[in-house]
């Protein structure tokens, strides 16, 4: 049992997605923990920083580690964050020569958010590949059913006649914007150090900051650890997203209601009147939609990020940006099942 209804034993049927979920595992989070530790070492040792046969050890050994995890959770629950204890058990996995040469420079919040941004990066491609996939549907029930009529509906009331080729415009052209954002998105390392100055690397830190990017696929930025934006910015994306497809959800729930406008094949059974066919998944986009609002708002409260570095601004990030990335993700899958399951829209 789960108190998330994104990995729910059955409630993930609905709300879940098996392709993003197992970015916000903790398994791939370790994994992309393990990677700046050992492209940090490749890094410091690229300039001179650390020996080249340490950085060789250390990235060796994040290769194969396989932490204890039980460990893991009982440190969390006292230190608060992960890395110490990751870090405790990979020196002692490196040997006490190379342990010298680990983490050096860095802190927990730089392991924690350079993390989160490789694993981002990966499912924002995801996206973007489905947005365009979702454009190109829509283009295709354009050609099938454009010229079809539909009526306009205004502050709930019907207007005068639209072409199905006018509703469908205003589903379809919010999507390509997001998919030219999503792709010319920056995923920025985070390297500060202890307070944001990198005081451990003197002259060389820039460099060894530019290094650290490069070799993560990342961009090099100065440290954000208590400047947020990159974290608000994707955020309200995903908002905007789910948004926009939870408006097509309403219009295609609100077309279903009306009856003779819309068919949709595969919708939702009743467990009392079997007549029915509801028209689920574009239910599901408005409640999603609604969820990433919500959400939104408490990561705009995770930028009053206080002094250097914040422990509880922090945490609220942890609490809603995987469930904004999973409603995201449910909203793509939805809206892509559902527009492949229109089987007539408007009248000829």
């Amino acid at each position: 049992m789960t108190a998330s209804p994104f990995d729910h034993p059955f409630l993930s049927g609905l709300l879940g997605d098996d392709e993003i979920a197992p970015y916000f595992s903790a398994e791939a989070d370790i994994r992309a923990m393990l990677s700046f530790e050992a492209a940090l070492a490749k890094a410091e040792a690229a300039h001179g920083l650390i020996p080249a046969e340490a950085a060789r050890r250390i990235a060796d050994t994040c290769a194969a580690f396989s932490p204890d995890v039980s460990s893991l959770r009982s440190a969390t629950a006292r230190d608060g964050v992960v890395v110490p204890d990751l870090v405790k058990q990979l020196r002692t996995d490196v040997g006490e020569e190379a342990a010298k040469s680990l983490h050096l420079g860095a802190t927990s919040q730089d392991v924690i958010d350079t993390s989160l941004m490789i694993r981002l990066k990966a499912v924002v491609f995801l996206f973007a590949g489905r947005l365009s996939t979702l454009a190109a549907g829509l283009d295709a029930l354009d050609g099938q059913f454009g010229r079809n009529q539909l009526m306009g509906h205004t502050r709930m009331q019907a207007a005068i006649p639209i072409t199905v080729s006018d509703r469908l415009n205003t589903w379809r052209a919010p999507l390509t914007t997001y998919r030219d954002r999503l792709t010319e998105q920056s995923f920025p390392v985070q390297f500060g150090g202890a307070a944001g100055t990198l005081d451990k690397l003197g002259s060389q830190a820039a460099a060894i900051r530019a290094s650290l990017a490069q070799e993560l696929g990342l961009t090099d930025a100065p440290q954000w650890q208590s400047g947020r934006l990159p974290i608000a910015d994707i955020a309200g994306l995903f908002a905007s997203i789910s948004g926009s497809l939870g408006k097509m959800g309403q219009d295609i729930a609100l077309l279903a209601q009306a009856g003779d406008e819309i068919e949709i094949s595969g919708g939702g059974t009743s467990s009392a009147m079997a007549h029915k066919q509801n028209p689920v998944s574009a239910e599901v986009l408005v409640s999603l939609a609604r969820f990433n609002a919500t959400a939104l708002s408490g990561i705009h409260h995770s930028l009053v990020h206080e002094q250097e570095r914040s422990g509880a601004a922090w945490t609220l990030e942890w609490l809603l940006l995987p469930q904004m990335t999973m409603a995201t993700a449910a909203s793509l899958r939805l809206a892509g099942e559902l527009i492949k399951n229109i089987k007539r829209l408007g009248t000829a």
